[in-house]
């Protein structure tokens, strides 16, 4: 195996100026620097001091046993049928090939000049979250890849979104970081594929059609490559153990309790892409849109949709003066589950510290299933609530 600290170290060697750049927008974009090399902040300890008050590193589930009474029986034993496995993403059977190997990561470039995306459509699992400036970013985990020639655009790393990609046992692909997620990346129980690194020209390549930082693209073929280059194991954890507990083959899982309401239309509330989601009855799929328009994939024109949304709310700040976020990834809060038109709230709680998952219960303390298939994922700033709108 490859020692992660070794091949991190010669990035901080290049570390450059902190140079925001402010937007016709007018908000703050993050930084193009990021693109040349690892950007420099104004206190190296600041997220550190960040994650120490919001339980990094903590949440075992011995712990939260005893302050939630809160269980978890780590999803459904994986089942096999012939040549097939039961998919730790979405739940369904895939080719062993496929379902016995770690799936990627991939950050995505969500501004507005980046879209259309390309491969978004087949990810299993999107994540989306705030960066600086009230952009959002969005995160996709790949089980089948290995067809995909153009996955991206592909951006920088954010100490949380590496925290994502661990409940997946993935492995995480980026184009540059700012110098708080250098300790992270640095971890041994994390492997990464950066574009700054010595992997970075086999992994990622840059399009013609676009300009920089828009157009940095990363491939299968580069990202296999990249994979054997650095020695990373291709097969899940023995200890790994999965995210979700899915509804079994044939069982939709429609939330109907007391405490259950409609949910055909999804606001998540973020300021500058004011996404949405619209519920399909005749397919039992939302339909994502954003920017004024559905949110498609560029490679098929495909409209990205999912078989359940997930609101998650946490506790963050900004960790200095150049409005770098921090966003609680173990303590637990407060989240929704939609699907089927309906929504539940719950509770979320993130067991066995770094490398755990986050697991979703009900009001009642009860594990929630979810319905297999495709899952998005909206990490949501707590004192932001109030701009959720589900109806």
């Amino acid at each position: 195996m490859i020692n992660k600290k070794r091949i991190c170290s010669a990035l901080l060697l290049g570390i450059l100026g902190s140079a925001l750049l402010m937007t016709s927008c007018g908000h703050v974009s993050p930084s193009a620097t990021e693109e040349a090399g690892t950007e420099s902040v104004s206190d190296p300890n600041a997220y550190d001091k960040f994650e120490a008050q919001s339980g990094g590193e903590t949440g075992s589930a011995s712990g939260l046993q005893a302050e939630y009474g809160y269980t978890t029986s780590y999803g459904m034993p994986r089942e096999e049928n012939g040549n097939q496995i039961r998919s730790y993403l979405t739940g369904k059977f895939v080719d062993k090939k496929v379902g016995e190997r770690r799936p990627i990561a991939v950050m995505l470039n969500n501004i507005e000049e980046a879209q259309p995306m390309s491969g978004t459509s087949k990810a299993d699992i999107l994540y989306e979250c705030v960066v600086e400036g009230s952009l959002t970013r969005m995160m996709g985990i790949f089980e089948n890849y290995d067809d995909l020639k153009r996955i991206g655009s592909v951006r920088s790393c954010r100490n949380y979104f590496v925290y994502y990609a661990l409940e997946f046992d993935s492995i995480y692909c980026h184009y540059g970081q700012s110098a708080y997620a250098m300790p992270l990346l640095q971890q041994d129980f994390v492997d990464n594929l950066s574009g700054l690194s010595s992997e970075g020209d086999t992994v990622f390549y840059r399009s013609t059609d676009r300009v920089a930082p828009h157009n940095a693209y990363a491939s299968a073929k580069g990202v296999k490559k990249g994979i054997e280059q650095l020695g990373y194991d291709t097969a899940y954890s023995p200890d790994y153990k999965g995210k979700f507990t899915f509804a079994k083959d044939g069982e939709t899982i429609v939330p109907d309790s007391a405490d259950s309401y409609k949910a055909t239309h999804i606001e998540p509330g973020y300021l500058i892409n004011k996404p949405w989601f619209e519920y399909n009855a005749d397919d039992q799929k939302y339909y994502r849109f954003q920017y004024g328009g559905p949110q498609v994939d560029g490679d098929n024109n495909e409209q990205l949709a999912v078989d359940n949304v997930i609101l998650q709310y946490s506790a963050w700040e900004e960790v200095d003066d150049k409005g770098y976020l921090g966003f609680d990834c173990h303590s637990g809060g407060k989240m929704t589950y939609i699907t089927h038109g309906m929504a539940r709230n719950g509770t979320w709680i993130r067991f066995d510290g770094d490398q755990g998952s986050v697991r979703y219960f009900d009001s009642e303390g009860k594990e929630i299933v979810i319905n297999q298939g495709k899952t998005w994922i909206e990490i949501i700033q707590d004192t932001m609530s109030d701009k959720v709108v589900i109806n």
